[in-house]
């Protein structure tokens, strides 16, 4: 089993928060928007996976990718930042969605806390919505949730606060 601390578009602030929401998790997956100072702290913490985001510069972009798929435990993940919604894909991810779907596809972006399941791909979408203090988004969010074996399970949205 694996713990999932997630987050997305910080946008350069880190809540001290955050360090005491993930102290169990296992791994941290950041959605894009890291923004400056944020990666390394997270990493020093926990294991990180990540993918840049729109307003990331050449030091985030050279170190994640703009789409991370991987296997965590028996769950195949796509991750990307710009990634849509159920029925409202984005256009550089609908191709694949539909012909190779992922179990599990994360996005940010949107600074909106949603999980939704698509039945018509039978994969659950994650955006855990926006950690940060930029952006039209009235509360600061984040999530946590397990995998074990093929189960995705025991997930938590949080609400760290007012932007």
């Amino acid at each position: 089993m694996k713990k999932i601390g997630l987050i997305s578009d910080t946008h350069g602030y880190l809540d001290d928060a955050v360090f005491k929401y993930f102290e169990e998790c296992d791994e941290i997956w950041h959605a894009g928007d890291f923004g400056a100072d944020v990666a390394s702290p997270l990493a020093a913490f926990k294991p990180l996976k990540g993918v840049y985001g729109n307003i990331d510069g050449k030091t985030i972009r050279a170190e994640f990718p703009e789409h991370l798929r991987f296997m965590c435990e028996e769950v195949d993940v796509w991750m990307t930042h710009i990634g849509g919604y159920p029925n409202k894909y984005a256009t550089q991810v609908k191709p694949e969605i539909y012909t190779k779907p992922p179990k599990l596809f994360i996005c940010g972006h949107s600074h909106i806390l949603k999980v939704m399941y698509d039945d018509k791909i039978n994969c659950l979408h994650i955006n855990p919505g926006a950690a940060g203090k930029q952006g039209w988004h009235q509360k600061r969010t984040l999530i946590r949730f397990s995998i074990s074996e093929e189960k995705i399970h025991t997930l938590e949205a949080i609400e760290l606060g007012s932007r």
